[in-house]
């Protein structure tokens, strides 16, 4: 049963704000056309007051060690950020210029420690690993799940656990999901150029297999039109990160999160080969045990997806 449109709009309105903070300030150059028809300069404003800006990162020191594990000559770094997201995702402050997220306080720590400045660019999620290859940008931060498919192209340094969940409306009959079986004959908006994507892609055969209606894959470049799809009754579920999917249901009457679905370790990205991750991992590890690893969890509340150490590649982890 799907809740009537009025009632619907309703429940709906607070994330629609929430999220419109990151629409408004990338649709404009992403080709996407009214998918933030429905944002306004007071949305943008109110999401940008619920993102935390304690400043957990800036006593963090160098640490001679890890820096010496740079290549000879790195001084700078050109990091390009997926923007536009919810928190903890990479999101903007009110100014409509500074980013802040999960991702920006590891990566600034990280450089604190290597004692090194980082150049900040920002791209589509499905761009910046491609970029990686080019040179275009040396690192790339956006969630980034650490899958065997990734590994044969992009190395990664790990510096938290994240991964696969399920969210629907309160309203919806659907339960924990175990089999994607589950989802035949549903509209899942999922992230373009995501896991998820792919992960529902690989499987669509399951539906066909069982008997049943095909389950139809509705991919969004921002999480303002994913949202806003749910919000209008296009879509049915949505599969995104945990962390993030359990941010919104926090926030968001008449919305509830159905089931973690597959954990993955999360890295940064590199371009495969780099001399770059003996460095980055020896700064993670620094900040595990210094404790400011955790108090960056605490700040985003994502201290469930800690990891004990930071590694380079490791195995896709297993359901």
């Amino acid at each position: 049963m799907r809740t009537p449109s009025r009632a619907r709009k309703r429940h709906f309105i607070p994330f629609a704000l929430i999220s419109s903070a990151a629409l408004l300030l990338t649709a404009c150059g992403s080709g996407t056309g009214g998918a933030g028809s429905g944002g306004s300069v007071a949305g943008a404003a109110e999401a940008a007051a619920e993102i935390p800006t304690a400043d957990v990162v800036s006593g963090v020191r160098e640490d001679a060690a890890a820096a010496r594990l740079l290549p000879s000559g790195v001084r700078s770094l050109t990091i390009a950020y997926a923007v536009g997201g919810t928190p903890p995702g990479t999101s903007y402050l009110g100014d409509g210029k500074t980013l802040a997220g999960q991702d920006v306080d590891f990566a600034n720590a990280v450089a604190r420690v290597l004692g090194i400045r980082l150049k900040t660019q920002q791209a589509g999620f499905e761009a910046i690993l491609p970029a990686l290859d080019s040179g275009k940008y040396d690192l790339g931060a956006g969630n980034f799940g650490v899958t065997e498919e990734r590994r044969r192209t992009i190395d990664f340094v790990t510096y938290i656990n994240d991964g696969q969940g399920f969210a629907t409306r309160e309203d919806s009959g659907l339960g924990k999901v175990t089999d994607l079986a589950q989802l035949c004959g549903l509209n899942i908006a999922t992230g373009a150029g995501t896991t998820f994507e792919a992960t529902l892609e690989q499987n669509a055969h399951r539906c066909a297999d069982a008997g049943k209606k095909a389950y139809k894959v509705q991919t969004y470049s921002e999480s303002g039109a994913l949202w806003s799809s749910f919000q209008q009754g296009r879509s049915d579920v949505v599969m995104s990160t945990i962390n993030g999917l359990r941010y919104a249901v926090a926030r968001q009457p008449g919305l509830k999160f159905l089931n973690e679905f597959h954990r993955l370790d999360v890295g940064f990205a590199f371009k495969k080969g780099t001399r770059l991750a003996p460095a980055f991992r020896a700064a993670v590890n620094r900040l595990i045990s210094d404790g400011t690893y955790a108090k960056i969890l605490d700040k985003w509340g994502t201290t469930a997806s800690a990891i004990r150490t930071s590694r380079i590649s490791p195995p896709e982890l297993k359901s």
